[in-house]
């Protein structure tokens, strides 16, 4: 073992000693049992000693904390207020107030510690079994997946109650509320002590600070919410769980972590969560219900009554309820332990926080922003690369745009002060991996540095450059990442969508092979043909004033035209279609080489003496070689056949797959602005108003699908066997295990490195130890779950080199100065579809009509994001209707807000929905994620003018669907919008395959072809989901709420029609106009009524601020916390915020929803 791994290895230890100390500090001041290692041998994890010099401490603050033990901390105190005003008018007499004492996670790293006993590697109840793991920690809980169905209740009173959610009585929820908060002493027990027979029995608690609002910086800052968690000690893990996604912060009885100090970052809204999955085992009769024959219509509707006095509450199944009003605070308990309850039901407070403020949306999304990469070969130019730019770059400028920020060196190149391994070039620098420097004139001088693979080197103009190996062999070349990228955003998608996928590497899917020709001689002599042809003639429709056809190896021919060129297409005369059909492929793959080998390397030369085959058994071989090295193709899965196997295409032999940025994963807090109030935008793009986004998450809960397939996923590999790794629905494998997984040697070959090295490490220890395989997932009822999950951490949460570099490639290319931000707003609008094929038997209709990719305009794409269908996700158990922006389930609040929002926003900046399909693309053309992995490498490689989808229409490379009749009835394919063809491929796929119009066939852009029963079917089974949907929203009244271009959508669901127009009146369709909404009064009341928010807000808080201030025992915290300072600052928001100034700086975002009040 290397010294520096011992040395990790003993500062571990040594930090987890001391949170062991802490830990028991905490739980003697609780009167609690301590842990106390009375093990004889070994390295004690608990000093006894210390706790005895720290006895009489501890009897002090016992004695101060029972003298207090009515005082409740200041977020503790919100909720309680809003609890004991929210059922004073029930008739219940049992206790529900908080606890005044919990087990307080207030460090980072305590409720991992504690989900465990120090000297033991298991922990096991009726609800969970935790494990230590040679990599982390594996919490299996008792069900393996959350269900939708009958989960979500609404305590009555307050805002009204979604009719999609189950209405609760309050005397029910005060029952529930007390049983929540006195689990019983098992539930209790903390896994910290278990080992031992005197056990903590205790609930815990954490405080989390979730992100609602994004910063823009220069406008807003970031603001968040509080949340306090509870939990029985035994279900600490959950608390692990969620402080890992969202951070801890903090003791909650300390000034310093009031977030009503806290003006500049607080929403105003606080929530409460408990966990309690001894809920389900209570009685409907015994928590107040009322028999059937005294039940109102809604409640017999949603089962809040009983006829059998033993009927268990919900039937005994999984359930969340929860409490909240207008005022900002809610409580929700939670009736199951499965962790996805407990991540998704802070992101609901997340939303119902952003519907409250306004200004900002919860969106259920991911996204990255992919830049585009491309294999430059051997070397790099300096001063013809410079010239594709007009010379308008050079070293000097950046020396001024960078001033500050890097260190220039002597000989004319500059270090970056923060990540000394990018290096700024001169912007004539030329790179060579013949001789291995970069080198440029300076002062008359050749000057040179090394080209290393370890740093990136950046170009005047934004670009960055890297030496890098090939994956597959011993070839170096200079890999080019542009210094735009395009913002992918994924909102909307359903579970099982694509969401992580849009930000994942195409590298996983790619594999490698020889390139094989047949016979070099005579497929030279063809390539030369191909060369040397005249393409002139090649149109169907030739124009007298055409300009002559440049070469095929013209350096003014791009590789994506020579791909055009050799690719049959319906602009091209029958004659020249079939002198293509009648060139081997083989032949247009090798003309393809050439032209990107002549591009970059060859400098006009007899390209045939780069090129040869070894002599095999005394004949020519049919290996491609180049410079004598073998020549390795690259091949990408796109798709399955009906029996399982791989379609594989191959890849240009320039593409390398786009650096990605990963910006969401699941839970985003967005805002629209006005472009207008932002600086140096991308100029290419026209959006009046845009959307920037955060992710609320730190760890991002991964369900890696394809990490079964020994090998296949790299990354999840990696980070599943990455130290310190929280993993759920695996297999709790030995070191035995471990000893079988190496003795079968094929399979366990197939794994990629991380993972071998951490089973030959089980193997070759000494004590026995639990770990996890990506391959093993969890047995249940003896059947692999198809849910394993694991916390992955968002390397993109805080700023790291890779962010860096895309900031400064920007800041660099727009020439933007040092003193102004760059920002990253949306560029693209890409949602996911989950498709599956009918199943019959099981009642199961088709969504899987759609083609790889759709283009909707507003209304026909907000009518599928009001439904929000799904087919069958491993996340959860069952298919259908999601709800309004696909977290139907997840909102608390009546969806017309959510709607209200997302609608606004999207006719605000004009963003343009492309979708793309998961799952299924007909009743047998399986494509899992392989689209959603796809799709950004398109994206990013054209430009917005080629994406436009207005552009898309006019050069037919989208086939809008019309209505048609079958079986005699009008199956209105219409609400599908448009979808892409073969000259989309043709046109838009020519820069990452050599045979764009392979990628997808006729049965895939045309589901039909498959079974027209099926699509006609599928869509039917769309268009009366569709209907079902808008129909609740007439039936319980929130019809009402909707903005004017909501309710003509709702209309035209539920009935067809809106006031007797069909949605294509060119009158209702102005609606949905940015321009026309501006002049609109109800969208000035929208802005009215968020300067009255903020106004009452800012109010509110500078009196907390003065009556802190008044208090004599914070005299010594308004110094050392400057409330007068936020004192001042708070009273000059206000004054603005209550000005015409603000209302006009409103103008181009959502304003605030009035929300549904009955």
């Amino acid at each position: 073992m290397k010294n520096s791994e011992k040395n990790t290895q003993k500062s571990r230890k040594k930090d987890r000693k001391e949170m062991i100390q802490y830990i028991n500090l905490q739980l003697a001041a609780l009167g609690q049992p301590l842990f106390t290692d009375e093990k004889e041998e070994g390295i004690k994890l608990a000093n006894a000693r210390f706790i005895m010099l720290t006895e009489g401490l501890i009897t002090s603050f016992r004695e101060k904390a029972r003298l207090l033990s009515g005082h409740l901390s200041p977020a503790d105190t919100r909720i309680q207020n809003f609890i004991d005003d929210y059922l004073k008018d029930t008739n219940f007499n049992q206790p529900y107030r908080l606890p005044g004492s919990t087990f307080v996670l207030n460090q980072p790293g305590m409720a991992r510690e504690v989900s465990l006993p120090p000297d033991g590697n298991s922990f096991q109840n009726e609800l969970v079994s935790s494990y230590r793991l040679k990599q982390g920690i594996l919490n299996n809980p008792a069900s393996d997946k959350r269900t939708t169905k009958g989960t979500f209740h609404i305590v009555e009173g307050g805002l009204p109650v979604a009719l999609d959610k189950k209405e609760v009585p309050k005397i029910a929820f005060a029952h529930m509320l007390h049983h929540a908060l006195h689990p019983s002493d098992e539930m209790n027990i903390l896994p910290f002590t278990a080992s031992q027979k005197d056990n903590a029995k205790t609930m815990v608690s954490l405080l989390l600070r979730p992100v609602v609002c994004p910063e823009v910086k220069g406008i807003i800052s970031e603001k968040s919410m509080e949340i306090r968690f509870f939990a029985p000690g035994s279900l600490v893990s959950n608390l692990d769980f969620v402080e890992t996604i969202f951070g801890n912060a903090g003791d909650h009885n300390l000034a310093e972590n009031d977030a009503a100090l806290d003006v500049e970052h607080w929403t105003g809204h606080t929530g409460c969560i408990i966990l309690a999955p001894q809920l389900t085992k209570l009685k409907k009769k015994d928590i107040g219900l009322p028999h059937y024959n005294e039940a109102s219509e809604r409640q017999r509707n949603d089962g809040m009554c009983w006829k059998d006095e033993n009927e268990l509450y919900n039937d005994g199944g999984a359930f969340k309820i929860t409490c909240r009003d207008e005022r900002g605070v809610v409580v929700t308990l939670i009736a199951d332990n499965y962790y996805g309850y407990s991540k998704k039901e802070i992101k609901t407070q997340i939303s119902y926080s952003a519907n409250l403020y306004g200004l900002v949306e919860e969106e259920h999304a991911g996204g990255a922003i992919a830049f585009p990469c491309g294999n430059m070969g051997d070397n790099i130019f300096g001063e013809p690369f410079s010239g594709k730019f007009q010379n308008k770059y050079s070293f000097e400028e950046v020396k001024k745009l960078l001033a500050g920020r890097i260190k220039v060196m002597p000989e004319n190149y500059a270090i970056d002060k923060k990540y000394p391994d990018i290096i700024y070039i001169h912007e004539h620098a030329d790179i060579d991996t013949g001789t291995g420097f970069i080198s440029w004139q300076h002062n008359g001088q050749t000057q040179k540095i090394r080209l290393s693979p370890q740093k990136t080197y950046v170009h005047p103009t934004g670009h960055k450059f890297r030496l890098v190996k090939h994956p597959e062999q011993q070839l170096w070349r200079i890999i080019d990442t542009a210094p735009e990228g395009i913002f992918c955003h994924k909102p909307c998608t359903v579970s099982g969508g694509g969401k992580s996928e849009i930000s994942k590497s195409m590298q996983n899917a790619i594999q490698y092979g020889a390139f094989y020709i047949q016979d070099l001689e005579k497929d030279s002599e063809m390539v030369d043909m191909l060369i040397n042809y005249d393409y002139s003639h090649r149109w169907k429709n030739i124009y007298p004033d055409a300009r002559p056809s440049r070469p095929f190896l013209s350096p003014h021919r791009t590789l994506g035209s020579a791909v055009k060129l050799l690719t049959q297409s319906d602009q091209y005369n029958d004659e020249y279609n079939q002198f293509l059909e009648n060139i081997p492929t083989h032949v247009k793959t090798l003309a393809l080489y050439i032209k990107r080998m002549y591009r970059t390397q060859l400098d006009k030369g007899p390209w045939r003496e780069y090129l040869n085959v070894e002599i095999v058994n005394g004949r020519n071989g049919n290996a491609l070689r180049y410079k004598h090295n073998k020549i390795m193709a690259s091949y990408v899965r796109i798709g399955f056949s009906p029996e399982g196997k791989w379609y594989i295409h191959k890849l240009r032999s320039d593409f390398i797959p786009s650096q990605k940025i990963q910006m969401e994963d699941d839970i985003t807090a967005s805002i629209t602005f006005p472009a207008n109030r932002l600086n140096d935008l991308n100029p290419q793009y026209k959006n009046k108003s845009v959307k920037l986004v955060a992710n609320c998450e730190s760890y991002l809960f991964q369900r890696p699908d394809e990490a079964i397939i020994r090998g296949y996923d790299k990354d999840a590999e990696a980070d599943i066997v990455h130290n310190d790794t929280f993993l759920t629905n695996y297999e709790p494998l030995t070191r035995q295990d471990a000893i079988e997984l190496c003795d079968d040697a094929i399979h366990f070959d197939q794994y990629t490195e991380p993972v071998k090295e951490l089973v030959k490490k089980v193997v070759d220890g000494h004590r026995d130890c639990y770990f996890v395989s990506p391959a093993h997932t969890r047995l249940v009822n003896g059947i692999p779950t198809n849910n394993p999950r694991y916390l992955q951490r968002n390397l993109f949460k805080n700023e790291n080199e890779a962010t860096h570099l895309a900031e400064t490639g920007i800041r660099l290319f727009r020439k933007i100065n040092s003193e102004n931000p760059v920002h990253f707003p949306v560029n693209a609008v890409l949602p996911g579809r989950r498709n599956n094929p009918a199943e019959k038997e099981k009642g199961i209709r088709s969504l899987s009509v759609y083609n790889p990719i759709h283009y909707q305009e507003i209304p026909e794409l907000f009518m599928d994001f009001i439904c929000s269908l799904t087919g069958k996700s491993p996340s959860t158990t069952g298919a259908g209707s999601e709800g309004a922006l696909t977290k139907g389930p997840f909102n608390m609040l009546v969806p017309t807000t959510d709607l209200n929002n997302a609608l606004l926003s999207y006719i605000l900046s004009e963003y343009q929905g492309f979708t793309s399909a998961a799952g299924y693309i007909g009743k047998n053309k399986r494509f899992d994620h392989d689209i959603s992995i796809l799709i950004p490498e398109i994206w990013a490689r054209l430009e917005p003018e080629d994406r436009d989808a207005k552009n898309l229409i006019k050069n037919n490379c989208l086939d809008k669907l019309e209505d048609f009749e079958y079986e005699g009835e009008k199956i209105l394919a219409s609400r599908l919008g448009y979808r892409i063809n073969k000259n989309f491929a043709f046109r838009c796929m020519n820069k990452l395959f050599d045979e764009p119009l392979e990628v997808f066939n006729e049965k895939m852009l045309h589901p039909e072809l498959q079974s027209m029963e099926d699509y006609a079917d599928g869509i039917k089974n769309i268009v009366e989901a569709q209907q079902k949907v808008a129909l609740q929203y007439f039936k319980e009244g929130s019809i009402e709420a909707a903005i004017p271009p909501l309710k003509i959508l709702l209309h035209i669901m539920a009935y067809g029609h809106y006031q007797g127009k069909e949605l294509s009146d060119t009158e209702l369709r102005k609606e949905f106009e940015r321009e026309h909404v501006l002049q609109s009064e109800w969208y000035l009341e929208r802005l009215k009524l968020k300067q009255e928010k903020e106004s009452a807000f800012l109010a509110r808080q500078i009196q907390y601020l003065k009556n802190f201030m008044a208090d004599p025992n914070n005299q010594l915290l308004v110094t050392k916390m400057d409330i007068d300072a936020r004192l001042i600052k708070a009273e000059s928001q206000l004054l603005f915020a209550k000005s015409e100034q603000y209302i006009d700086s409103l103008k181009g975002t959502i304003g605030a929803d009035p929300l549904f009040k009955k």
